[in-house]
C-alpha cells in the first residue's frame, strides 16, 4: 500500500522552541517521548544531540534506528552519515541499526528494507529532522523532483542540491512524515533564512514535514 496523490501530506503548525543547548532539549524530548523506532539524520546538529543520548539509562535493546538519507559512499567515508551515527551513538547503545547502503546507492534496496519490516507503509515513534542553508531537508532539495515524490518509499537523487555534491539517497516527504513527532533540530546563524522559510511555510523542501506534532528547536543564532 502506497499512500494516493490525495493522501500526501499536508502541512502542520509548527512549535518553535528558542534554547541555549538544543541537544540538551531535544534529549528531554526523547525522554518523554520513550521511541522505540528512531528516524535518525546527519549533520553537525544532531550529532551532538547523539553523543547526548548515550549519557541516559536507556533500554537500548528495543530501540531500531533507520536513516532519513545518506551520501553514496562506504559507511567508513568520512561523508557517510552512518558512520557519523555509528562512532556518536550506534556503538556505545546497542539496538538494530537499518543501514543505507551508500556504497552501492541503493534506494531501492532500503525500500525493500523498509517494506519486510513495516509491510503497509512505515511508521517511526520520532523522527529528527536537520535544515539545510537552502531549506533542504533529508536528501530533498529545493526545485528537484525528488521533493514531489508520493509513491515511492526511498528515491536516488543523482545531483546533490548542497555540498558535499555527492549523489545520494533518501526516504521521501511521506515516508519523512510518517510519526507522531518530528523534531528540526537547527544551529547557528546561517541557519536563520531557512528557519523563517519553513516557519512561514515556504515553497521550501523543510516545509513539506508534516509529522502529527511538529517540533522545532533551535539555537538563539539561527532565531535571530
Amino acid at each position: 500500500m502506497t499512500p494516493s496523490d490525495d493522501d500526501a501530506p499536508t502541512r502542520v503548525e509548527a512549535e518553535l522552541f528558542v534554547v541555549d543547548d538544543v541537544a540538551e532539549e531535544a534529549l528531554g524530548m526523547f525522554q518523554v517521548a520513550e521511541p522505540t523506532t528512531i528516524l535518525l539524520t546527519g549533520g553537525s546538529t544532531p550529532a551532538a544531540f547523539y553523543q547526548r543520548l548515550t549519557e541516559i539509562d536507556y533500554d537500548w535493546n528495543e530501540v531500531e534506528f533507520f536513516f532519513s538519507d545518506e551520501r553514496c559512499v562506504p559507511p567508513e567515508d568520512e561523508l557517510s552519515n552512518y558512520r557519523m551515527a555509528q562512532e556518536t551513538l550506534l556503538s556505545k547503545v546497542g539496538g538494530q541499526a537499518y543501514r543505507m547502503n551508500g556504497e552501492d546507492c541503493d534506494a531501492d534496496g532500503y525500500e525493500n528494507l523498509l517494506r519486510q519490516r513495516f509491510k503497509d507503509f512505515p511508521r517511526f515513534d520520532l523522527a529528527i529532522y536537520g535544515l539545510g542553508p537552502d531549506g533542504h531537508t533529508a536528501s530533498l532539495y529545493p526545485g528537484r523532483p525528488e521533493v514531489e515524490e508520493q509513491q515511492r518509499w526511498c528515491v536516488h537523487v543523482p545531483e546533490a542540491g548542497w555540498e558535499p555534491f555527492v549523489p545520494r539517497i533518501s526516504l521521501t516527504v511521506p515516508v519523512l512524515s510518517a510519526t507522531p513527532l518530528g523534531v528540526f533540530l537547527v544551529s547557528g546563524a546561517d541557519k536563520r533564512e531557512p528557519l523563517r522559510g519553513l516557519l512561514a511555510g515556504q515553497d521550501i523542501p523543510s516545509a513539506r514535514m508534516a509529522p502529527e506534532r511538529l517540533v522545532i528547536v533551535a539555537d538563539r543564532a539561527a532565531a535571530g
